[in-house]
């Protein structure tokens, strides 16, 4: 199929490498000059493990262009994958989403296209962008425009740091619209996905008994709101653990061994039950806005969803407060962070904890360090005016440091010679922000080991 994806942020391209790698032809368009020059010259404007691999093996397929003419026209499904960051009362921004709606409907040809909404919207979108990309066509055009295009929604599910291995090998893909049309291109498009049919890239082999991937198709409206669905959920679990890691903690109990005795009851499951700093990233605090403003016009409210982002927020707050229980005066310490992208394996600094703990302890006048294997220079871009010290290495950042937080779990953090990192801080104090590492062994190295809950 002709595949056209406007926005090459992480879905964006993510979407776009592997539908190329599968036999597509894509186009991928963004007005940001300097993502396309980088892109056409073989580097990728973010950090996600094998995407540059992935670009490579499919780029007799793929091309990165500015302008809509070059992609819109003759395209079978046409993506939307542009950024929605949330506004100042939780509801999305959705000036990129209009923008790209309407240069779809200045450019396309009137052949039938399936418009698919893979940005996360709020609920109802879908109808807006048919209204906004039928307007601007018959604006350019002179002529009705309604029976050339539909819309559908087609939510991603993606783990930065596992986004290819997410969107070649799913756990369900959801498609919806309200044209039978419409979902049969989209299922035609996903057939190797759904089927498992395609080889699989040398350096990501399928995972072992891995059998056709479930297809939900549903009408638009649901589609949209299973995306926000999920994302809540998730957060609510993690925000669940972290309370009942304030209680472990009270009780003298291993929030540990709690979250995995709970995790193994087959109606609960292991994942995003682990306590710490708490979420970040692009979804889960613009999606739970985003769900509580939704229901809020109509005349509903979140209660759940709404006490674990507060629970959320507090997370950081207790970085610094068990910091000041352990060293008494925080004015003139110096602390060292270990990990500055929200999560491992992703540059990504979007809601990081990390931010927002180093501006709470530089503003206790504090002296901050940090280090991150992968972020550093995003970092230094997007934040190099807020104090922070960035150190080449943990070792660095540890050197007459009165205590170091581990923010990010990083593999690599858990290797490294804690008993030479002990013996060049001011007071060996470590506190693990994601109840990551051995505190038996730390212990041994000479640290003072902090959980951040239990």
């Amino acid at each position: 199929m002709n595949v056209c994806i406007i926005g090459t942020g992480y879905v964006g391209l993510t979407t776009g490498a592997c539908l190329a790698f599968l036999g597509h032809k894509v186009t991928c368009i963004d007005s940001d000059e300097r993502k396309i020059e980088m892109l056409c010259s073989g580097r990728t404007p973010i950090y996600e493990p094998y995407l540059t691999e992935l670009i490579a093996e499919a780029r007799g397929n793929l091309q990165f262009v500015m302008d809509y003419a070059k992609g819109v026209p003759d395209a079978d499904v046409i993506f939307i994958a542009v950024g929605t960051p949330p506004g100042p009362n939780g509801s999305p921004d959705l000036k990129y989403l209009q923008s790209a709606s309407k240069g779809i409907g200045e450019h396309y040809d009137g052949q039938f296209t399936v418009v698919v909404n893979k940005s996360t919207v709020p609920i109802g979108s879908g109808n807006w962008v048919g209204s906004l990309v039928r307007e601007s066509f018959e604006q350019k055009r002179g002529r009705k425009g309604d029976k050339q295009f539909s819309v559908a929604s087609n939510p991603e599910f993606l783990r930065e740091g596992s986004a290819l291995s997410d969107t070649l090998y799913p756990d369900r893909v959801v498609i919806g619209s309200d044209n039978a049309r419409a979902l049969e291109t989209l299922y035609t498009l996903y057939r190797p996905v759904l089927d498992q049919s395609f080889t699989a890239p040398i350096f990501m082999p399928r995972p072992e008994n891995l059998g056709a991937v479930p297809l939900i198709s549903t009408d638009l409206a649901s589609a949209e709101l299973i995306k926000y669905a999920a994302n809540a959920f998730l957060a609510l679990k993690i925000s669940y653990i972290n309370e009942i890691g304030q209680l472990s903690e009270k009780v003298g109990a291993d929030i540990v061994q709690v979250a995995k005795g709970m995790g193994l009851d087959a109606r609960i499951g292991t994942r995003f039950l682990q306590a710490g700093i708490g979420w970040g990233g692009s979804c889960f605090g613009k999606d739970t806005a985003a769900l509580i403003a939704t229901a809020g016009e109509y005349g509903l409210t979140m209660p759940i969803v709404e006490s674990a982002r507060e629970i959320n927020r507090r997370q950081k707050e207790r970085v610094v407060e068990k910091l000041l229980g352990e060293l008494k005066i925080l004015k003139g310490r110096t602390i060292g962070l270990l990990g500055l992208a929200f999560k491992p394996n992703t540059d990504d600094l979007r809601d990081a904890p990390a931010i927002e703990i180093a501006r709470k302890l530089i503003d206790r006048g504090c002296k901050v360090k940090a280090h991150d294997p992968i972020a550093m220079e995003r970092f230094q871009e997007q934040y190099g005016d807020i104090g922070v010290i960035c150190c080449e290495s943990p070792e660095q950042v540890a050197q007459d440091s009165d205590a170091l937080v581990l923010v990010t779990e990083w593999p690599q953090y858990r290797e490294l010679n804690w008993d030479s990192i002990s013996a060049s801080m001011r007071s060996p104090i470590l506190l693990d922000g994601r109840n990551s590492l051995d505190r038996v062994r730390l212990g041994r190295s000479g640290f003072r080991y902090l959980g951040i809950t239990g």
